[in-house]
């Protein structure tokens, strides 16, 4: 999925959850190749949309793919089910607890970036850090978990200060610099989630104007991703 393989990916996700019934990290998997393969064909994944606030906010609603956002409901509905079944029978359930947040994550971004509905968002964002902390509390060790935090609290500190004070009255969190850690503790000792952490970290740094850690993150990706082209145009435009 990270070379943009999207029709590889579900046939790998398809085929674990052929494997493994029972655990919803089949269908969530399969459900965030939907949603990145929309993101793909909707331009939405060039580092450009997310540099300036305005355009971002102001922009035309996509027009998504009936086909695709049914099976990716489908699917982060089969994840739900799956998890909620492994978590009543056992509440540490770790692989069901990180299904959770990853489903509860990527819902999220489907509100946010293709329908536009940014408040109701936010309530995804919220549980899915909540289960992330339940998750690390468990086990700190649990690298790809932290993700979930430091994407709430990088994003939601770029907001205005006064926005900031509403979301944390609200149970929002919104500290960059605690942000910046947790995904550079992803991009460093995660697993699944680890070069996501890498593209959302090289983002970071092209906003705060990082140009050279910018370039290091995309290099370092585009060697370990050789067939994804867009980490090759973003190198090409930083150069």
């Amino acid at each position: 999925m990270y070379n943009l393989d999207f029709v590889e990916a579900h046939r790998t996700f398809q085929n674990w959850s052929a494997q493994h019934p029972d655990d919803a990290m089949g269908p969530v998997s399969n459900a965030a190749a939907y949603l990145f393969a929309e993101f793909d064909r909707l331009h939405i994944l060039q580092s450009e949309f997310f540099m300036h606030d305005d355009a971002f906010v102001n922009r035309a609603k996509p027009a998504p793919d009936a086909g695709a956002k049914r099976e990716f409901d489908a699917d982060l509905a089969k994840a739900q089910k799956l998890a909620d079944a492994a978590l009543a029978r056992d509440a540490r359930n770790q692989s069901a607890q990180f299904a959770t947040l990853l489903r509860l994550g990527l819902h999220s971004d489907y509100l946010a970036l293709i329908d536009k509905k940014y408040v109701a968002s936010l309530t995804d964002v919220k549980a899915s850090r909540s289960m992330a902390e339940k998750l690390i509390a468990q086990d700190p060790d649990y690298a790809d978990a932290y993700l979930a935090v430091g994407v709430e609290n990088y994003l939601l500190s770029l907001k205005p200060a006064p926005l900031r004070w509403i979301l944390r009255m609200g149970g929002a969190e919104t500290d960059k610099d605690r942000g910046i850690k947790d995904l550079a503790l992803t991009a460093d000792r995660g697993h699944l989630l680890a070069p996501y952490a890498r593209v959302l970290l090289a983002v970071a740094a092209l906003r705060d104007r990082n140009l050279n850690r910018a370039k290091e993150l995309l290099e370092g990706l585009s060697r370990e991703f050789p067939r994804n082209r867009l980490y090759a145009q973003e190198l090409a435009r930083l150069h």
